[in-house]
């Protein structure tokens, strides 16, 4: 029997319209909706499997991200609502990156080495955290997220047209695949 609490959400692809909106802060108001939000974030992005979800990736336009990078194959759930860097190294570093909103797209981004980040955990106490490496990467490309922001759009032009047009091509194969199994 499945618990609807862990059931897992669809993760929107490129180019659903939310993925390109500022997601709105979240309030005191909200509680029950990320409450309840939280946990089938966390199985969503397990199952996918992936590093890190933001809330506008299963449609909520909300400032929630999760993370868990598995370090030595033990889950560290984390969870960031409100987040924002409030400081970034100058030292940058460059790492491969791929989106569970533009599955099997990877490409080599640029982003600044280390950054602290301020947002409140699930019981609304405010931290502050300091990332690195991966961490790090992670952290900004899901707060990305949540201003609208894709990996691709660190690439140029031409790259990043390159990818969309690889991943709508493999969405339609997709579709075209499912359609014909149904008849």
């Amino acid at each position: 029997m499945s618990d609807q609490l862990t059931e897992n959400l669809p993760i929107l692809i490129v180019p659903a319209k939310i993925l390109r909106l500022k997601a709105r802060p979240v309030t005191r108001a909200d509680q029950a909706l990320v409450d309840r939000l939280i946990p089938r974030m966390f199985a969503s992005m397990y199952a996918a499997p992936g590093i890190g979800l933001a809330a506008p990736q299963v449609g909520a336009s909300l400032r929630l991200i999760v993370i868990d990078l598995m370090a030595d194959q033990k889950p560290e759930p984390l969870v960031m609502i409100n987040p924002e860097i409030v400081a970034a190294s100058t030292e940058q570093a460059t790492r491969e990156e791929g989106c569970l909103s533009l599955p099997g797209q990877y490409a080599e981004i640029t982003r600044p080495a280390r950054v602290k980040v301020r947002f409140e955990d699930q019981a609304g106490v405010r931290r502050d955290l300091d990332a690195e490496g991966l961490f790090a990467a992670c952290i900004q490309h899901e707060i990305d997220h949540l201003n609208g922001v894709l990996f691709v759009d660190y690439l140029s032009s031409l790259k990043r047209n390159i990818l969309l047009r690889k991943l709508a091509k493999e969405q339609k194969i997709a579709a075209e695949k499912k359609a014909e199994k149904k008849s």
